[in-house]
């Protein structure tokens, strides 16, 4: 009698130790290796409710595995967090279109108007580094329901046309819930171990979907005497958005929210020096500093045209009321870009292919500048954001490459603090620029700002450059 049959005969009614060793000796004598032989414990395991574990494998915790369940949890947490950036993106599409009437409405000027942006910089700034300590204190869930609550009181401070001190405060409230809202949702896309790039992309297609269709609706209330009325349907998607966020992710943490859809959370080393002041961790990052005045930067241009081409167009090139259906096309390419060149940058290689896209829009922001025909400049618009669309996620996806994981949702929230700083900051001085020299500055700042751009992409790390 063999060696097997002998196990076997012991006990006609096996238990799961008998099971595990008749098991792993059948498989010896078929030539299994020891990783089949560890695949083995791992499934008998399993079968005997995960008490069998490898004697010379130290405890870990288990997570499940993909599974229909985890597949669609999972896309209901990317769905919900695509509104939050829809909205996002609605805010920033809105401003464009009303701002000639706001200019009228309140007799202000281009310097005072452009304190929208700055109480908007201040708000998202104050946003983006409150981020940090609530996803570190409250946890994920929290942060994001937080921003939603913030955009909301931000919109209903602006729909009934305050006075002029007001509205900005409005929209500093606004920003400091913008800020919340996409930091915490950068930082969780870019903390997923499949498909991140693709889903990133995604992401802020939607973002540009939000800030084509919201030039589309504003452009209408512009020319209508209730026109601060838009703001009311901002404040429909922001109590959408923020029932969405509390149903979907429930207050959770980061960690508890991915182990939901089977990602273990990331492993803190006890032995690094990591347990110290979290701001003090984020703030010595070199390449953190360097993302973040790229994307104030690129940020700041693309608020910028999307904020000040319908004056633009008005004043230099002789557009009429539906001028600010230019706002719209700028923000369609926007969209279609982060969507049909997916496969550009994996070709190209998403490091390299940021010089290519700047490079674009370079060459178009001068056909604009130069170039003195209407419809010529409106195609060359929705041109320049095709161009610059992809721009944002492929930074997002590399910051997931070059920084701490462990410190990752932090990093991109005061990345995005970077880049909301240059969406008030870059308009705020189109904005003074425009009151001494004239609207038809925007074009040579546009291009100065793009080129600034290509040179400081140079310097930002291609490797990851870890802390520890």
């Amino acid at each position: 009698m063999s060696l097997t049959e002998t196990v076997a005969h012991v006990d006609r009614r096996p238990s799961h130790s008998s099971l595990i060793i008749q098991t792993r000796l059948n498989r010896d004598s078929n030539g299994y290796t020891d990783g089949n032989r560890e695949h083995d414990q791992v499934e008998l395991g399993e079968l005997s409710g995960g008490s069998t574990k490898a004697a010379d494998s130290p405890p870990s915790t288990v997570f499940p595995a993909s599974s229909p369940k985890t597949r669609r949890i999972a896309n209901i947490q990317f769905a919900a967090l695509c509104w939050a950036l829809f909205i996002a993106g609605w805010n920033d599409g809105t401003t464009g279109p009303l701002l000639p009437r706001i200019m009228t409405v309140y007799k202000v000027g281009f310097a005072v108007v452009s304190l929208l942006f700055v109480f908007t910089c201040i708000g998202c700034m104050i946003g983006a580094m409150v981020n940090v300590y609530l996803n570190d204190r409250y946890g994920f869930g929290t942060a994001v329901v937080v921003g939603a609550v913030g955009q909301l009181v931000g919109y209903t401070i602006c729909a009934p046309a305050p006075p002029f001190p007001v509205l900005v405060l409005g929209y500093a409230i606004n920003g400091f819930g913008l800020a919340l809202q996409d930091a915490s949702a950068n930082g969780f896309v870019a903390s997923l171990k499949e498909n991140a790039a693709t889903k990133m992309g995604i992401m802020h297609a939607i973002y540009g979907l939000g800030a084509f269709a919201a030039p589309l609706v504003s452009t209408q209330f512009a020319r209508m005497p209730r026109w601060s009325f838009h703001f009311l349907v901002s404040v429909g998607m922001a109590l959408c958005d923020i029932v969405v966020l509390i149903a979907v992710f429930r207050f959770k943490t980061q960690d508890e929210c991915l182990k939901e859809i089977g990602q273990p959370p990331v492993e803190v080393s006890t032995s690094s020096p990591e347990n110290g002041n979290l701001y003090k961790q984020i703030f010595k990052l070199k390449a953190l500093h360097l993302v973040g005045i790229f994307i104030l930067t690129y940020v700041g241009v693309e608020v910028t045209v999307g904020g000040w081409i319908v004056k633009y167009v008005n004043d230099v090139r002789g557009g009429g009321p539906s001028s600010g259906y230019i706002s719209s096309g700028f923000f369609g390419g926007l969209t279609l870009g982060r969507v049909a060149f997916l496969w550009v940058n994996k070709v190209v290689g998403e490091r390299r292919v940021i010089f290519l896209y700047v490079l674009t829009a370079i060459v178009l922001e001068l056909i604009i500048w130069l170039v003195p025909s209407l419809v010529g400049g409106a195609v060359a618009v929705a041109f320049v954001g095709m161009a610059l669309g992809p721009v944002y996620p492929v930074v997002m996806n590399h910051c997931g490459r070059i920084l701490p994981p462990r410190l990752l949702t932090g990093c991109i929230g005061c990345i995005t603090g970077f880049g909301v700083a240059g969406g008030a900051l870059v308009p705020f001085i189109t904005g003074a620029l425009a009151s001494s020299k004239g609207i038809q500055s925007l074009q040579p700042l546009l291009v100065a700002m793009m080129a600034l751009m290509f040179i400081i992409w140079i310097f930002v790390p291609s490797s990851p450059r870890r802390d520890d």
